[in-house]
Parts: C-alpha cells; structure tokens; sequence
C-alpha cells in the first residue's frame, strides 16, 4: 500500500492510499479518516460510497462526515467509484464506464476484465483497511449518495451478516427500471434481466429487507427524482413493515450541500447501531 498524502484531521488523522488490486486488476486508490480514539481501541468503520462521476475524493473534501464520524469514534473509508487508467475500459457517456461502476462485478466485454467493484468493495478492500488500521472487524456500517446509495443499500442487503448499519442519500432506487440503471446492467450484467434484479434495492427491500432501522434521505428539489424512483423503494418498506425513516426533504436538490445538512444525522444513525 502507498501513502500518497496524510495529514491531522478533527483531532484524528487522514490519509489517501493506492495499491494493486487483484480483484480490478489495476491500481485502486481511497481514502481513510481515523478518529483519536483509535489510538487506544479498534473503532468501528462507516464506508461511503461515492456516485457518478465521483472519485474517492469527493465525500472525503465536501461531505463534511470527518468532523461527526471523531464525535462517535468512526473511522471511515472513501473507495473510489471505478477502476481507472488509459488501458481501462471507458464510454463518452458520464454514467457508464469510468467513474460509473455501479458496485456490480461486471461480466460483460469490454468491462469483466476490470469492473469488479463488488468484490472490491465488500471483501477486497475491507481485507486491506483491516490489516493496516486499528478497525473492528465486526462493526460495519455502509452509506453512499446517489450511484452509491443504491451500491450501500444493495450490498447491505445482500450481505447482512456484514453490515450493522445502513443508510443512503438520494439512492438510485429502483435502477432495473430506470435509465441509472438498465443501460449500465446491460453493458455490465448483459441482457438477461434476472441478473440485474440483485443489484435493485427496492426489489431487495421487497424480498429481504434489513435486520436494523434504515434511514434513507431524499431531496424533493432534486432533478433526477425520474431516474432515482423514490417511491418504488419508499413503497418496498412499507410493504415490508421495514423499520426506520425514508425522509423527503423540501427544498433539497442533489447536490453536496443537501449531503453536508444531513450528514450528521446519518453519522448518528450509524455510531448508535455499531457501538
């Protein structure tokens, strides 16, 4: 693993990382802020995933968490949305290929040979971030925003024997029947549709849903509300009887800034469930 940089950060301490994936087959970079109390104890670590176009540094400048995640004791982890480099697979379009990964394990040309953000996500990474810091191996939560919010929401679901906690900003919710959605599983997942279905958190929601309150926050000024689809996934908990609060926010566009205004909210959601 490289240092690129580090520095002090809220009484703790935050770094930026790369090292040589087996599971991309590339190099991988990401970031990871420690709160003080690591120092004397292995902490419990909150994982956000970043959404399109986004880098691992994006959430790390702008979502304003570090200062919430060292009141709680949080470490938390920053991992890039793709693999990337001249020899990587890549579209003109911004919300496929690079910078767009959609957390699935591609199968497809030209994109099997490195899209295995799944895998990179939920084992590979957590493997590298549990060996070099003073983590808990049994205190994860996971929370993303947008193309992150679905890969937190759909991973969590999925292995919930992993994951204490959950929530999501503005999550694409019901990708399997939105453009955010069917254009990237067919290029990643190819064109039978059964295989996107685990990668669709309002079916998920539907069908397993989650041991803990989940909370999910949603701007009502938001632009993409078409491609998100809200309601599908607010419906699917309620169907459910799924515990917890899917909050639609007046006002609220897509942006960091509605991210920043509920971020502490979601920081204690999470020390609550992992401590």
């Amino acid at each position: 693993m490289e240092i690129i940089s580090e520095n002090k950060c809220f009484g703790g301490a935050q770094g930026v990382y790369k090292h040589a994936s087996n599971a991309t087959q590339c190099d991988m970079t990401f970031a990871v802020f420690m709160p003080a109390q690591a120092k004397q104890t292995p902490v419990p670590v909150l994982w956000y995933l970043s959404g399109l176009t986004c880098t691992h540094e994006n959430a790390m400048t702008k979502a304003f968490a570090q200062g919430f995640a060292a009141e709680h004791g949080l470490a938390l982890v920053f991992p890039d949305t793709s693999p990337r480099g001249d020899d990587i697979a890549n579209h003109d379009e911004y919300d496929l290929g690079q910078g767009a990964g959609f957390y699935v394990n591609a199968t497809q040309k030209p994109w099997a040979p490195h899209f295995q953000m799944w895998d990179y996500v939920t084992d590979e990474l957590p493997a590298l971030v549990a060996n070099e810091f003073n983590v808990r191996g049994d205190a994860n939560g996971i929370t993303g925003h947008s193309m992150g919010g679905h890969g937190a929401l759909t991973i969590a679901m999925t292995l919930p024997d992993r994951y204490q906690s959950v929530s999501a900003f503005a999550p694409i919710a019901n990708p399997t029947t939105s453009d955010w959605g069917r254009k990237q599983f067919s290029a990643y997942l190819g064109d039978d549709e059964t295989t996107w279905v685990a990668h669709d958190a309002s079916i998920l929601m539907r069908d397993h849903g989650f041991h803990s309150p989940v909370l999910i926050d949603q701007g009502l000024g938001d632009n993409f509300l078409d491609l998100l689809k809200p309601q599908s996934l607010n419906d699917a908990m309620a169907a459910r009887g799924q515990a917890g609060e899917y909050r639609m926010q007046d006002g609220y566009d897509h942006s960091y800034y509605f991210v920043q205004s509920f971020m502490e909210d979601h920081i204690k959601h999470h020390a609550a469930l992992l401590s």
